[in-house]
């Protein structure tokens, strides 16, 4: 398996100390209704002895991160804002990132509340000061899982060293799985990286970026021969791999994808999401429904407390790719 060279956590923090100051988009809304019964505040006064508004608004907001399309995300969390909702007492609203950029400035501004998000995204979050780590997701009995780089049977791609001078689609440049881990396996292979995943530079191939169900539907319209994605968007419903399509090279080991609290809240209420999250039971992951095994379940099953240590193999990475901020903030 290919293994990242060892590197530190300061190098990182050096790195990224500047990370998002312009994000590349917003967010959009959910279907906004929760199950909570709470207000939504009316603003106060400016006396500094009122009572704070929890959650900054009165309501918890939950950003949902652009790994599959809107609709669909939707329905697959709406057991998770009503589980929220249900808990605290509050309205809960699922919001809708266009990428892992938009879901750090809403957390680091306080327009939401907890998100879930990719590995990288929440590893610069953390650095710089827009996010807390709380907790490690669990699906398909691990709670690490795989970057791939694939391609149609049919194509004369054989090896990485075949990609140069092709069109590689990838996911958004802020995913672990769709951007970070490609690109390394890619660099070890010898081929040029340039400055991806911000810019082409002297890199020896092109590159796009999107989302991992964008960049596969790439390759399946042969818009690109090869995508660098997350392996769960190349499965069918036997969690095998789709018929015609098969892999370049793999990454495994990767951790599972946090979720992520604002810094903005107070430690009480982190602990309130937290537990409610750590504490729920099985049903919370069947979606909108609130069937098991049908189209709206949530791909993952369980979830554990983390922190950036949880994280290091990502950041490590980054490190390695010379990946940072100042790269990432166009």
């Amino acid at each position: 398996m290919i293994t990242p060279a060892p590197s530190t956590r300061r190098r990182f923090l050096g790195g990224t100390s500047a990370v998002l100051a312009a994000a590349l988009a917003g967010c959009t809304g959910g279907d906004g209704g929760g199950s909570g019964d709470g207000d939504d505040g009316d603003g106060g006064g400016s006396d500094p002895t009122d009572t704070p508004v929890p959650y900054g608004n009165g309501e918890i907001n939950f950003i949902m991160s652009p790994s599959e399309p809107q609709d669909y995300m939707e329905r697959q969390y709406q057991p998770v804002k009503e589980h929220l909702a249900d808990e605290v007492g509050l309205t809960t609203k699922l919001k809708y990132a266009r990428n892992y950029s938009a879901v750090l400035q809403a957390m680091g501004s306080g327009t939401a509340d907890i998100a879930e998000t990719g590995p990288f995204a929440a590893a610069l979050g953390v650095n710089a000061g827009r996010a807390d780590i709380a907790l490690q997701r669990y699906a398909y009995g691990s709670w690490d899982y795989t970057s791939v780089i694939v391609t149609k049977e049919s194509s004369d791609i054989e090896s990485l060293s075949d990609l140069e001078g092709e069109t590689i689609a990838f996911a958004d440049r802020l995913s672990a799985s769709g951007a970070l881990f490609p690109l390394f396996m890619l660099k070890e292979a010898g081929l040029g990286i340039g400055n991806f995943p911000q810019d082409k530079g002297s890199a020896e191939f092109d590159a796009t970026f999107s989302g991992h169900a964008q960049a596969f539907t790439q390759l399946e319209e042969d818009q690109a021969p090869a995508a660098g994605v997350g392996q769960f968007i190349t499965l069918n419903d036997d969690r095998e791999l789709k018929d015609g399509y098969e892999y370049v090279e793999t990454y495994d080991g990767i951790p599972r994808a946090p979720i992520v609290t604002s810094v903005e809240l107070s430690e009480a209420e982190k602990s309130q999401l937290v537990d409610a999250l750590e504490g729920a039971s099985d049903g919370i992951y069947h979606g909108a429904d609130g069937e098991a095994d049908t189209d709206d379940d949530l791909w993952f099953s369980d979830v554990r407390p983390a922190d950036v240590d949880t994280y290091q193999p990502v950041i490590d990475v980054a490190v390695e790719l010379g990946v940072g901020a100042d790269q990432l903030e166009a």
